[in-house]
């Protein structure tokens, strides 16, 4: 029984606020609900992805996932565990940013920006993910054919 229905239930009006069986903010008196008004626990809608990163700490350079990301934030998974206030460079395509670790739970570490990403490079790390699959399988045709044939550039494998 959502709220509302329990207010009419019990005969008492029923307040605004409570209508849908969610509690709204309060409203100025224009209706308009405050811009600052901060919605769940995000500052910036996430972008959901699945590319290898590193996350470079004082000690340790982590191989990771990066699994999703914003203009304030990312998620990384990371075998390697990382403390909590630990700052660290993440590195993924055209992202070359300081972060902070500010939680880490199961592997899975939540990290802010000391300076936003703008909105180029959100897009621009869309764009590596959409493709990132493509130019992989590529990369492996190209390192096959090159072994069958022999050609290594010189190079020792």
């Amino acid at each position: 029984m959502t709220g509302a229905e329990a207010a009419q239930v019990a005969g008492a009006p029923v307040d605004d606020r409570v209508r849908g069986g969610q509690e709204r903010p309060d409203t100025k008196s224009n209706g308009h609900i405050p811009a600052a008004m901060p919605v769940g626990r995000r500052s910036a809608p996430r972008l959901r992805l699945s590319l290898p990163a590193q996350l470079v700490a004082v000690d340790k350079a982590h191989t990771c996932i990066l699994l999703n990301l914003s203009r304030s934030g990312a998620q990384v998974a990371i075998l390697d565990s990382v403390r909590v206030g630990e700052g660290a460079m993440l590195r993924c395509g055209v992202i070359n940013h300081f972060v902070l670790v500010t939680r880490s739970e199961f592997g899975l570490n939540a990290l802010v920006f000391d300076e936003p990403l703008t909105d180029e490079i959100v897009l621009e790390t869309r764009r590596y993910h959409e493709t990132f699959e493509e130019r992989e399988r590529r990369a492996m045709i190209e390192t096959a054919r090159k072994w069958v044939t022999g050609d290594d550039d010189g190079r020792l494998i």
